[in-house]
């Protein structure tokens, strides 16, 4: 088959396509914002050391996390982990349409296409879906660079738009994003055979699944407990660390509880079916019961970006506790954060602004999935509409199919990202001294006799346990629970034409 047919018939399709193809590069192009401004922050060149600078700090921003050469790491991996939702948000704009899509790849197969063909089609339409996104985004990128590109009165700048990531990694970033789509698009259709007539899924599981998962979040945990006594190792033998050891202990423990979480929504959503059907009364809990069970990795599709934002947003609560309970301890001896943790409540302020969005993207992926979802399934839905069923019925279903597995799986999040927060950022403790004059009061009064007569005793350390943030996660929770029943209620709106008698005739 040619280039330019592949070509032609990747983009060829029904409007759903269109849909799926607009989604996919609009999360290609929020893809590509994200990792250009974090590579954009760490472009930024640290200046030498002199007499009025020691500190080598970019004077020429306005905003301290640009400033401060030890900030900008942070806000780089800040910054890049936002892209955790987006790409959840990509791939579930990946499956939408996908019974008219797996009509269409076996038309092509009736036609006389080749599975191997009808496999580059669809990794094709991926890739040149998000090539679209990445040069758009690219395009927003450069585009804001130009308008924001103005000092203030001090003639400093509050964004880094007189600097560019380096030539290497914009060709990573503008080369790489689609050809990671186009792979993603190839693992998952590695265990799909297109047939001329429908899509056949081998290795079907047997059983569900089971509670592994809880093994990635321990290792995530104990590799941000091991942060500190890894580092107090390296000082005591008076040498420093190597500088890729913590920050993979973080990336590496990072991911593994974040997928651990969201993999562990399927034995979340196995578990809450088999006890809806065990214990349930109602049809629409029954209904949803088989439906958890049937399909229990719907739920880690479906919440895997808002499990992500939740499990941030907790992380960050807990460290913003931490940042409160050192600015007390600063107040009490003197030191610590010496009065400064007001500008680290300030930069978390910022990283709660990236929590909120994310778990605005990840509001967008629950929409698609929850759409796709009741459009996946409307032949069923209108069978059971004929034979009887209320359409409310089946609008408790559906919530009783979302809810069932969310909530347990956010408290899971909201856990996970605690504790992550206290494993890496533990109870702030000062040593605390004070002096004690040996002598008569008059002696201790005067300043001259004073200094003969002090000694400096050292006294107990001072400790300031940071509180458990109740509040910040009870909203963080209900927060992401209002944002799936929001949902919930926008993909029934869609349930009323799904379930129309034409629908029977659908295939």
């Amino acid at each position: 088959m040619r280039p330019s047919t592949l070509v032609r018939l990747a983009l060829a399709g029904t409007r759903t396509d269109t849909v799926r193809v607009a989604l996919t590069a609009l999360s290609a192009a929020l893809a590509t914002l994200v990792a250009l401004a974090a590579l954009t922050v760490l472009a930024i060149p640290t200046p030498p050391a002199t007499a009025d600078n020691g500190n080598r700090w970019s004077l020429q921003y306005a905003n301290e996390l640009l400033v401060e050469p030890g900030l900008r790491g942070g806000t780089a991996f800040a910054l890049l982990l936002l892209m955790i939702p987006v790409l959840a948000l990509a791939g579930q704009c990946a499956r939408l349409g996908a019974p008219a899509r797996d009509r269409r790849l076996a038309a092509f197969r009736l036609a006389g296409a080749t599975p191997g063909q009808v496999t580059r089609i669809a990794v094709l339409e991926a890739g040149l879906a998000s090539l679209l996104g990445t040069l758009a985004g690219a395009s927003v990128h450069f585009a804001g660079r130009e308008l924001l590109d103005r000092p203030d009165a001090q003639g400093r700048l509050a964004l880094p738009t007189d600097v560019l990531p380096a030539p290497g990694a914009l060709v990573a970033v503008l080369a790489g994003l689609p050809v990671v789509a186009a792979l993603a698009t190839a693992l998952m259709l590695r265990r799909v055979s297109t047939t001329p007539f429908g899509v056949l899924r081998t290795h079907r599981r047997e059983r569900g699944p089971r509670p592994w998962a809880g093994v990635l979040i321990g290792a995530g945990l104990a590799a941000f407990v091991a942060v500190e006594p890894v580092t107090r190792l390296y000082d005591r033998r008076a040498t420093d660390p190597p500088s890729w050891l913590v920050p993979a202990l973080l990336v590496s423990g990072g991911l593994a509880a974040m997928i651990g979480v969201v993999v562990g929504t399927g034995w979340i959503s196995w578990t809450a079916g088999r006890m809806l059907h065990r214990y349930a009364r109602g049809p629409a809990a029954l209904l949803a019961a088989r439906r958890l069970t049937a399909d229990p990795w719907a739920g880690s599709r479906t919440f895997a970006a808002l499990l992500a934002a939740v499990l941030l947003g907790a992380g960050a609560a807990g460290l913003r506790e931490y940042f409160v309970a050192a600015g007390e301890l600063s107040r009490r001896t003197g030191g610590g954060l010496a009065g400064d943790d007001g500008f680290y409540l300030r930069t978390m302020d910022l990283v709660d602004l990236a929590v909120a969005v994310a778990m605005l993207v990840a509001a967008g992926g629950l929409i698609v999935a929850v759409v796709e979802g009741i459009t996946a399934r409307r032949r069923a839905y209108a069978a059971l509409v004929a034979t009887g069923v209320p359409r409310p019925t089946l609008g408790r279903s559906i919530a009783w199919q979302s809810l069932a597995p969310a909530v347990p799986a956010v408290a899971v999040a909201l856990a996970v990202g605690l504790l992550l927060a206290r494993g890496l950022f533990r109870t702030p403790t000062a040593s605390h001294y004070d002096e004690v004059c040996d002598a008569t009061a008059q002696l201790c009064a005067d300043p001259a006799t004073r200094a003969r007569h002090t000694r400096v005793v050292a006294m107990p350390d001072v400790t300031v346990p940071p509180d458990v943030p109740l509040e910040q996660l009870a909203l963080l929770g209900a927060g992401a629970l209002a944002g799936v029943l929001a949902t919930v209620g926008v993909g029934l709106l869609f349930l009323r034409a799904s379930t129309a008698v034409e629908e029977l005739r659908t295939t």
